[in-house]
């Protein structure tokens, strides 16, 4: 089996803030995006998220992606994720955007889907928790026909929709491919299920990852896909650092992955003394249980981080594929590392890593 690999973003940007600091990490990021294509990355992936402020700046991804479909050739561009509440995005704006982003980067677009996990952000935009699950249930299953179906039409709990051209339509046919962010293992399961890439974001290590492997061949082998295909994939997410020796990845990029680790968990605290609804307490305990009090070590021995020699991250990374993983999102863009530090860690993760799994 090959396993593909992309380079997945927050857009961190810790403190202390200068002015023009949004405006130069950005330009870095498409510089890293337009390397990681040169190079032989198959993916580009950034979240959707909105107030973390140091943890993550991406909170209007699409436009990105515009622009980083006119400066790579190859990579495909991939949203993870959209989030579906209807306060967030409406689906037809979400499929909307989706077509034309496909259509621009001449059919590079993959579209994951979730339904945000934080309370700052939930509040924010006056979502209701109890209600995320049903509503990303509803939208989901209407994009796909908004890029097949003319006119669409739809009658539903949240979305009562009269019939329209959903304009325009996707290059990509029967439609793009369509993933979804996963966290507990019930999740994997539905997620095969329902035909969809599964999306892992949970740093648990190439351990965890064969038992919800199994949950989501399990789900595909009865899928009712929500799509007009099934999308057969696990992408699973490792904090990645290539350099020359282990030492000098350990020390520039290990103290710069705990800190993301350690700001994730931060993100979870609002839950404290709220409501957690049946949907939201596996994800918010496993943060808890996952990334509380773990050291560099513990993340280097889970396998949840790989830094060192492109020698040292392919041991790792063989193991996520013995696990049955697909796709490798690297997340090398972490707190305070120097850009010239990233450039170089995709470079050689290009030059020796990829071809290790071609």
């Amino acid at each position: 089996m090959t396993m593909k690999f992309g380079l997945m973003y927050e857009i961190q940007i810790p403190e202390p803030h200068h002015d023009g600091i949004e405006h130069e990490r950005y330009k870095q990021v498409m510089a890293q995006a337009e390397l990681a294509d040169e190079v032989g990355f198959q993916y580009f992936w950034t979240v959707e998220h909105h107030f973390l402020r140091e943890f993550s700046h991406c909170s209007a991804p699409e436009v990105l992606y515009g622009a980083i479909s006119q400066r790579t050739k190859r990579i495909r561009i991939g949203h993870a994720v959209a989030l579906l509440p209807g306060q967030y995005n409406h689906p037809v704006r979400v499929a909307e955007r989706a077509a034309v982003l496909d259509i621009v980067s001449d059919g590079r677009m993959d579209l994951g889907t979730g339904r945000s996990t934080t309370l700052i952000e939930m509040d924010g935009f006056q979502v209701d928790p109890d209600e995320t699950r049903a509503q990303w249930e509803e939208a989901v299953g209407m994009i796909p026909r908004m890029w097949t179906e003319d006119p669409f039409t739809h009658e539903g709990r949240f979305y009562q929709i009269p019939p329209r051209s959903v304009i325009p339509k996707p290059v990509q046919k029967p439609h793009p491919p369509l993933w979804v962010a996963c966290s507990q293992p019930d999740s994997f399961r539905a997620a095969g299920e329902m035909g969809l890439g599964a999306l892992c974001f949970s740093l648990g290590g190439y351990a965890q990852m064969a038992e919800r492997v199994a949950l989501y061949r399990e789900g595909i082998k009865h899928a009712k896909p929500v799509g007009s295909f099934v999308n057969n994939q696990i992408a699973a997410l490792c904090v990645t650092h290539c350099a020359d020796t282990d030492e000098e990845a350990h020390e520039f990029a290990g103290p710069e992955g705990v800190w993301f680790v350690q700001m994730a968990e931060k993100l979870y605290a609002p839950w404290q003394g709220r409501h957690v609804p049946d949907s939201y307490k596996f994800a918010v305990s496993a943060i808890q249980q996952e990334r509380t009090g773990k050291t560099f070590r513990d993340h280097m021995e889970s396998g949840a981080f790989a830094m060192g020699t492109p020698a040292s991250v392919i041991k790792v990374l063989e193991k996520y594929q013995e696990a049955g993983v697909d796709q490798i999102l690297c997340f090398m863009q972490m707190g305070n590392l120097a850009h010239a530090r990233i450039m170089k860690s995709i470079a050689l993760f290009g030059r020796h890593v990829i071809p290790a799994f071609a």
